[in-house]
């Protein structure tokens, strides 16, 4: 069993719905389940106007592959509607695979950790309310040392 750690978001319907959908699905899908307080943030890295997100990250264990992970967790963002007209569109639901365990990936549709964690205070504010030990494997820093460093 691997622990892992998931970033969700929405910013278009009813984002706590979506979000709290999330966040029910997952209780299927990982065990000793932890989730964050949910934050309102702005959206970043974005050239179009759009609404506020509601952010959020879980930690729990799995013994799926990261790939099939992955692909439980596409799935929860399509049945709540989840479109990808271009990058960093409005989104009603998403799911990032941020951390799992120790493991480094780099294949051609998974990278893990995620390659843009590290600069994103939307990320690691929730996680570090409920993992600050969290260590990512590429820096060898821990969650709560890389949002220090932000």
């Amino acid at each position: 069993m691997d622990r892992v750690a998931v970033a969700l978001g929405s910013n278009l319907g009813d984002r706590r719905a979506h979000v709290d959908f999330a966040v029910s699905s997952l209780q299927g899908l990982l065990s000793e389940l932890r989730v964050s307080s949910y934050f309102e943030t702005v959206p970043f890295g974005v050239e179009d106007e759009q609404p506020l997100f509601l952010n959020a990250a879980a930690t729990g264990t799995t013994g799926v592959s990261p790939a099939d992970l992955l692909r439980e967790l596409l799935s929860i963002e399509h049945s709540r509607g989840r479109e990808r007209p271009h990058p960093k569109a409005a989104r009603t639901l998403d799911l990032d695979l941020v951390l799992y365990g120790e493991r480094i990936i780099e294949e051609p549709d998974l990278i893990v950790p995620h390659p843009r964690f590290r600069e994103r205070r939307f990320v690691l504010e929730p996680l570090t309310e409920i993992a600050p030990e969290l260590v990512d494997p590429v820096t060898r820093k821990s969650v709560i040392q890389l949002l220090i460093d932000l």
